[in-house]
């Protein structure tokens, strides 16, 4: 009952946002990998036809905030228009060793580890000024991590309206239920970013609020 008294309360708050804001700051948060940039690109390339930013299997590869600004996006008879706002991976502890193993040059891992240490708290920052968010998971992974908890701690405490993307999906190890477990006070999409699985159930869900 608890549960779904939360999850009306956030509907209301999610609605009267969209209809007071013409132009909504779309937030992409989530830990270092977990296809936040290839979603961001999809958004991107979906309506605007343009790429956000570069993508790596290598962690941190986004290590800035990257704005595409006045995306139009439609669904079912719907138009919303976004900020898309692509942020860097969150992480509790970023350590260049764990570059080097991945065969990146000392030097280079330790400069990609400052560069990525400050775009997490730059992501943190930029919280304040999002009006939504959307937390990217990768499915595969267990959602139950330190870093999943402060990122969504992180958004209650704000109090910005939230729905989760558990991505990859179209992997062999994904486990959207888990995710969908781990955090049932929240609607969970199912998606493969890279491949464009269940994009139209993903835009329904985004702009089923703005009605």
């Amino acid at each position: 009952m608890m549960i779904k008294r939360i999850t009306e309360l956030l509907d209301r708050v999610f609605r009267g946002l969209f209809r007071s804001k013409k132009n909504i700051k779309l937030g992409l948060y989530g830990p270092p990998n977990g296809g936040k940039t290839t979603l961001a690109n999809r958004i991107a390339q979906d309506w605007i036809g343009e790429d956000v930013g570069k993508v790596s299997a290598m962690p941190h590869e986004t290590r800035e905030v990257q704005v595409k600004e006045q995306i139009e996006i439609k669904s079912e008879g719907k138009t919303v228009t976004f900020n898309l706002v692509d942020t860097p991976g969150i992480a509790t502890k970023i350590d260049y060793e764990d570059f080097v193993k991945r065969g990146m040059p000392a030097k280079l891992a330790k400069k990609r580890a400052k560069e990525a240490t400050r775009g997490v708290i730059e992501a943190i920052q930029w919280l304040d000024d999002m009006d939504v968010v959307i937390v990217v998971l990768d499915a595969t992974k267990d959602p139950y991590s330190q870093v999943n908890i402060t990122i969504v701690g992180n958004l209650q405490a704000r109090k910005i309206p939230v729905f989760i993307t558990a991505n990859k999906t179209d992997l062999s190890k994904a486990k959207l239920k888990s995710i969908q477990d781990a955090f049932p006070q929240y609607e969970v999409i199912g998606i493969s970013a890279k491949y464009g699985k269940n994009m139209d159930e993903f835009y329904k869900s985004l702009l089923k609020y703005a009605g």
